[in-house]
């Protein structure tokens, strides 16, 4: 037997398989990078939530790892930003058509059907924040759009039994935000967002390098720092890196060696603002669920909870022990494909949909 579609003559096998049955797609809306999940399949994209816009004429001329790419090397008249800021959307129209980018990558040309989309969102959004990611969503191509807070969803992708009636303490660590939250029952019974994640250290790093060695890098060249040789607590035996840059007091190019403990210094404020949040949430949490988390420990996921000896500086701060969750980046996005298919199971969780 072989169907018509949009004028061409095709046979079944020849239809993805996608286009008729899976009209469901998670989506880890973060400030670094957008991670899309489709049930069956598990993360079938991650790339940066970039956006390359004409100045002249306001048109988008890339989205993505090709977008990223341009940052911080294009001409005047071509700028590369990230539409999402702090973990909530910044610019509304360009999060729209970078949310229809990653649906339509995802699901494939022959998809006929509009999907379901599940997005996260942070702990601490406003209703009107997450009114504008449901209508981004839906104006990007989606029959209908669910939004979960990403605590919930981290724990959820962390393989956490959250209906239980015991306590979870989860710490979400991404670009734009910190979200801490306790979860017991299927709800979240103490959370904290702070809007201090992975941009902020990497912001960090470049002022100090700036401040002490009068050297100017780039965006990226602090995240390669921070991903390289940084870490959470002070090391005996150091690492080091050569970084390039353009000299403040020249204007010329030139490279210097840095090592672990400068890192660690200049990111200092910033994890002290985490670990302050935590502290909160964990005074905030009553006695019996603050048992259970001495016993359980603390879960960290996200791409920043990837830094080195970050459990170490929770427990010594907080008497606390903490570990990092099985594949820290792709929890959210893992928790909004199991939230999708189990919605009946999770709607306590479904904090707004349309």
């Amino acid at each position: 037997m072989r169907v018509k579609y949009r004028g061409m003559s095709l046979s079944p096998v020849s239809l993805p398989v996608m286009a008729f049955f899976t009209q469901k797609l998670g989506i880890d809306l973060g400030t670094a990078n957008t991670l899309v999940f489709v049930p069956g399949r598990g993360v079938v994209l991650n790339e940066p939530s970039v956006v390359a816009i004409s100045e002249i004429d306001k048109r988008i001329l890339a989205v993505g790892v090709e977008a990223k790419e341009m940052i911080g090397r294009t001409p005047g008249e071509i700028i590369a930003y990230r539409p999402m800021k702090d973990g909530v959307i910044a610019d509304y129209r360009v999060t729209q058509a970078m949310l229809r980018y990653f649906i339509n990558k995802a699901l494939g040309r022959f998809q006929i059907f509009k999907p379901e989309v599940m997005v996260s969102v942070p702990t601490g959004v406003t209703s009107t924040e997450r009114r504008a990611v449901v209508e981004a969503a839906i104006r990007a191509g989606a029959k209908s759009a669910y939004v979960v807070k990403e605590s919930v969803l981290a724990a959820i992708g962390a393989g956490i039994p959250i209906h239980e009636p015991r306590g979870n303490m989860v710490i979400d660590i991404g670009g734009g935000t910190a979200d801490v939250a306790v979860i017991s029952l299927g709800g979240i019974v103490a959370s904290i967002s702070v809007k201090c994640g992975g941009d902020k250290l990497d912001r960090a790093i470049g002022d100090y390098i700036k401040k002490t060695y009068n050297l100017g890098i780039g965006e990226k060249t602090a995240e390669d720092i921070k991903i390289t040789i940084g870490s959470a607590v002070p090391l005996e035996e150091e690492l080091s890196m050569t970084i390039r840059g353009r000299d403040f007091i020249t204007g010329l190019p030139r490279s210097t060696e840095i090592k672990t403990n400068d890192i660690v210094k200049a990111m200092g404020k910033e994890l002290r603002e985490i670990v302050k949040a935590i502290r909160d949430v964990l005074q905030e949490t009553p006695p019996e669920l603050a048992s259970d988390i001495i016993d359980r420990g603390i879960i960290m996921t996200g791409g920043t909870s990837m830094l080195r000896h970050f459990p170490e500086l929770v427990l010594r701060r907080t008497g606390v022990k903490a570990a990092v969750a099985e594949d820290p980046l792709f929890c959210v996005a893992r928790g909004t494909g199991i939230a999708l298919q189990h919605l009946d199971t999770y709607k306590k969780a479904v904090i707004a949909k349309r």
